[in-house]
């Protein structure tokens, strides 16, 4: 079990320049208050919708293979990569019908692109698989489908979309850990530990209780969010690493 303190990254979406903007955040951070042995969470959503998710793999892989105190999570973005990249008909139920990982709005082409894979708009979804297979190094597709999907410490509980209440982490499903919405968002008890998440995108990282959701919309060029974790709380780092207090969820809805 990883202990804190702990450094927990945003949803990324292919935002390589953010990403590091944030991990050198991260570092001064370290510097000025003096942690030492403290890990970095990824939260997950390496890739799609941004420009540079080739990049962001990369990036990590040599950090993770470097030694540093980097841990990435399994977002569900990752995981349609990693399945269409295996087998392009493979089905994801939490999709709309007509949906698939090429589809203009889930960002897989972007994906693609910065892999140097290009496409006309009405080219077969298993002849642009023909293509992809030789430009995207195996290696990648091994780190992505290797990814954990969840940490969990004494307090915390660090998962890309959520989990579902009342059933023991041990127990959760894949499918939940990287898609769920609505069982997690309704639960307003305790899940027996505070559950830190991105996958929802919010307008500034918000405390809701029982959970923070820390994604704040980089898949559409808003930010990558940091928070810093250790056994006292949660504070976010701003824009110009000061460390803040969240927001609570009854300060937004009355804003």
């Amino acid at each position: 079990m990883i202990q804190t303190p702990i450094y927990a990254i945003s949803d990324i979406h292919g935002d390589l320049i953010k990403l590091i903007e944030v991990q050198d955040r991260i570092t001064a951070d370290a510097a000025k208050h003096g942690v030492s042995d403290y890990t970095v969470i990824h939260i997950g959503d390496l890739v799609d919708r941004r420009e540079d998710s080739k990049g962001v793999i990369e990036h990590l892989m040599a950090g993770v293979t470097a030694g540093k105190p980097w841990v990435v999570l399994k977002g569900n973005h990752d995981r349609m990569m990693h399945w269409f990249m295996e087998d392009p008909d493979r089905p994801d139920s939490h999709l709309k019908p007509g949906y698939s990982w090429l589809y203009h709005r889930i960002g897989g082409r972007e994906t693609l692109e910065s892999y140097g894979v290009t496409y006309p708009d009405d080219m077969d979804k298993h002849d642009i698989h023909k293509l992809a297979l030789p430009a995207i190094p195996p290696t990648h597709l091994e780190f992505i489908r290797n990814l954990p999907t969840y940490v969990e410490t004494e307090k915390y509980i660090f998962v890309h979309a959520g989990i579902r209440p009342n059933v023991a982490m041990a127990d959760q499903t894949e499918d939940d850990l990287v898609w769920i919405r609505g069982p997690f968002f309704e639960h307003t008890e305790s899940f027996g530990k505070l559950v830190i998440h991105g996958h929802t995108i919010v307008d500034q990282v918000t405390d809701y209780g029982n959970r923070i959701n820390i994604d704040t919309g980089a898949a559409y060029g808003g930010a990558i969010s940091v928070v810093f974790v250790d056994d006292t709380g949660v504070v976010e780092l701003d824009a110009d690493g000061a460390r803040v207090a969240i927001i609570k969820a009854e300060d937004v809805a009355s804003s």
